[in-house]
């Protein structure tokens, strides 16, 4: 083979690889760019288990997580006394859960992973342990519940939940881009979509008729004390 023809070659190949790197790169929005989706909750409210589990997994179902960077915060309307005692609306089982699902977030950084335990959590509370088992971070759990930093994470939380502006007034509680949604929740596919001005393409369902489908019916709130 000549050297011109070499040379042209490697052309083709440089040339093949920068386009899809740049088709790549229009796929995902860069993490500056996603929609800043966050939810307040806590484990025993029987609305955000709903919502957790029947909705909110539409972020991962559908291309929305193209856009889309959710973060789940475990707190709810639980308080914290002067001594850092934190006590849950639904009880010591709702903390129990709570921290759980806190090290969950913490042993999975990974949106995706995290959620399908949490959501595997929230479809039956009485069996975290298999649900840990099943995607393989027992041990990892257990250990985090169990030591300190359950409860760091949980004080974490806690000052998250508690420095909204405005305050939360029920849960579950979700933000858009650091804005409350209120009652607007069950429209969230919707306002994100609306909301995503990023460079990457708007993921198919955003343009899509599933999308008048999406809408979450009515929930009922679970009010702070």
């Amino acid at each position: 083979m000549s050297s011109s023809s070499s040379s042209y070659s490697t052309k083709l190949v440089f040339l093949a690889c920068l386009v899809l790197f740049t088709s790549s790169n229009k796929l995902v929005a860069g993490e500056s760019d996603k929609v800043k989706l966050n939810l307040y909750y806590e484990s025993l409210c029987p609305s955000c288990q709903n919502f957790i589990v029947h909705y909110l997994g539409k972020v991962f179902s559908t291309d929305l997580h193209t856009i889309t960077d959710l973060k789940l915060v475990p707190f709810g309307n639980a308080h914290v006394s002067d001594d850092l005692t934190v006590t849950c609306q639904h009880g010591e089982e709702e903390c129990k859960l709570n921290a759980l699902e806190a090290c969950a977030i913490s042993t999975w950084p990974n949106q995706r992973l995290h959620y399908r335990f949490i959501r595997c959590v929230e479809t039956n509370t009485n069996a975290w342990e298999s649900c840990a088992k099943k995607y393989g971070g027992d041990k990892a759990i257990s250990d985090c519940y169990n030591g300190d930093l359950s409860k760091e994470l949980i004080l974490g939380y806690a000052n998250q939940t508690l420095s909204l502006k405005p305050e939360h007034k029920y849960v579950p509680w979700m933000t858009l881009n650091g804005e409350p949604l209120y009652e607007n929740i069950d429209n969230f596919v919707d306002l994100v979509c609306k909301a995503y001005n990023g460079k990457a393409a708007l993921p198919k369902l955003c343009n899509s008729s599933a999308l008048s489908k999406m809408k979450v019916p009515m929930l009922q709130f679970s009010y702070a004390n």
